[in-house]
């Protein structure tokens, strides 16, 4: 497929409504699983730690599954996996409607349903990249603002839901909202160009026709023959000269010279065939030995493998208020009536602006990304260290709402990962990154409310959280000091291929 070169505009603005619509549809529910959460802990009675799984699965398995989704969407297509994935997602909120006992859930809301979310996101993401690239920040911007803003909406949207129709009936319509992801994905139609001459095989797409003996179409024998034989009754004929006993001893001498001349041919296509599969199996062991060694590289950088806690510590403490505070205002005795708005929404709306916040920050000059990181952590972890101390709406609502815009970080995360480890290795950091990101989304919820079954209270659960988040800020924060570099160039020099964070205002 030759790709032409990216429009910036065009049908480019279609794929950034149908990408921020999909992300609005998939990550509506997900993101704003709290609502249901309290449910479900109603209705099947298990621990809040056991229950809590269902929607850490739900955020953090396509994160796990990171580099599974991009092969799916490099092999097939953005279009066809946005499809597929849309009846993955469809159907796993459906079938959660159904679902008898929580580890039904764990199957059907967290692992289907996240792992849709994930096929989508990365489907999303890529087609965006194909149609931008003077824009590219600003379409990826627009469209990761659409999972937020499904927040907001889904949360009171499911509540009310919830109270119309009851959870079954919720997670129905739900379900069939997210149909309408067919028709986004429908529209986003590859950026390819039908006049450009297709691009030259490559060495492993010709093996076939070079050197697999069995798919190539050769004449038999007996078809050898009747084609001498044919050609040279037409020669005799013109001639006028029959003789038997030459026909005879040409044919013998025919079938002979054709058998040797194939096996001598089998015997030679066999052994470079043999070749070329040792020569390959030792190119890709090649390829494998070099990924690792670039992994080992990247975390003898200090920075990184301080971002690399960082990111775990972070997501497992930063991303429970998403999916718990409904329940800690419950556990508070703040009364419903008091209730102006859903928590969750609160959070979803105020993330979607931290999006655009920080993300606008970032691109001064004078602002350090690294630094302008360290701070979003530092001050999320004191915000989880005051919910404890949280007893009314007013000042929940104010926490949700501070927490919702740090949690915005995640837009400046790539600038952090390629100050960190440069544009080159850009790709292997972020995925390795994300793998961990999603470790912590997954293991975040369930240990808080293991603590919760354990104390039977949050107190000590937010302590732990706030301290997580912190202990990552703190790491990063002294990794990344000028005083590293300057001890690591008198030490010794960094290896090839290495990148050091340098903390200077043009970052």
């Amino acid at each position: 497929m030759v790709f032409r070169k990216p429009p910036d505009g065009g049908w480019g603005w279609v794929i950034v409504v149908v990408s921020f619509f999909t992300q609005f549809l998939c990550y509506g529910s997900p993101l704003a699983v709290g609502v249901l959460y309290l449910e479900w802990l109603d209705a099947f009675g298990e621990g809040k730690g056991k229950t809590a799984w269902v929607g850490s699965l739900a955020n953090g398995i396509g994160l796990l599954a990171s580099p599974v989704c991009s092969i799916c969407v490099s092999s097939f297509g953005a279009r066809p996996v946005a499809i597929f994935s849309g009846f993955m997602v469809a159907g796993g909120l459906m079938m959660s409607s159904f679902a008898p006992n929580i580890y039904f859930l764990y199957i059907s809301y967290g692992i289907v349903v996240g792992l849709g979310c994930g096929l989508l996101y990365t489907a999303t993401v890529t087609i965006t990249c194909h149609y931008f690239d003077k824009r590219r920040g600003l379409a990826l911007g627009l469209i990761s603002t659409g999972s937020s803003v499904g927040l907001f909406i889904y949360a009171a949207l499911q509540r009310e839901l919830i109270d119309l129709y009851g959870l079954d009936g919720c997670l129905l319509i739900v379900g069939a909202l997210s149909l309408n992801i067919l028709a986004c994905g429908s529209l986003m139609r590859p950026l390819e160009s039908s006049d450009s001459p297709p691009p030259e095989k490559t060495c492993v797409d010709k093996v076939p026709d070079q050197y697999f003996v069995y798919h190539e179409k050769e004449k038999t024998v007996e078809e050898n023959i009747s084609i001498l034989e044919k050609g040279y009754v037409d020669e005799k004929c013109a001639n006028n000269m029959p003789d038997y006993k030459q026909d005879s001893i040409l044919n013998k001498n025919v079938l002979s010279s054709i058998n040797v001349n194939e096996k001598d041919t089998y015997k030679k296509k066999v052994v470079e065939q043999t070749n070329f599969c040792k020569q390959l199996a030792k190119r890709k062991w090649q390829l494998y030995l070099n990924y690792w060694e670039e992994t080992v590289v990247l975390f003898k950088n200090k920075v990184f493998s301080a971002l690399f806690v960082a990111i775990l510590l972070f997501d497992i403490g930063g991303f429970p208020p998403s999916l718990l505070m409904e329940d800690v205002a419950r556990s508070a005795n703040i009364n419903e009536d008091d209730y102006h708005m859903p928590l969750i929404s609160i959070i979803g709306i105020m993330t979607a602006v931290g999006k655009l916040t920080l993300g606008i920050l970032a691109d001064f000059k004078w602002v350090n990304t690294l630094y302008l990181y360290v701070t979003t952590l530092l001050m999320t972890g004191v915000a989880l260290f005051a919910i404890p101390f949280a007893k009314s709406y007013l000042t929940l609502a104010v926490l949700s709402g501070i927490l919702g815009f740090l949690t915005g970080n995640w837009s400046i995360f790539p600038y952090v990962t390629t100050k960190t480890v440069g544009i080159e290795k850009l790709t292997h950091a972020y995925g390795i990154l994300m793998f961990f990101a999603g470790l912590g989304n997954s293991l975040g919820p369930p240990i808080v409310g293991w603590f919760y079954d354990w104390t039977q209270e949050y107190d000590t659960a937010f302590y732990f959280s706030g301290f997580c988040v912190l202990l990552g800020g703190f790491l990063l924060l002294l990794a990344a000091l000028p005083c590293w570099n300057a001890c690591t160039n008198q030490s010794s020099k960094l290896p090839p291929n290495t990148y050091s964070y340098k903390v200077a205002s043009s970052a």
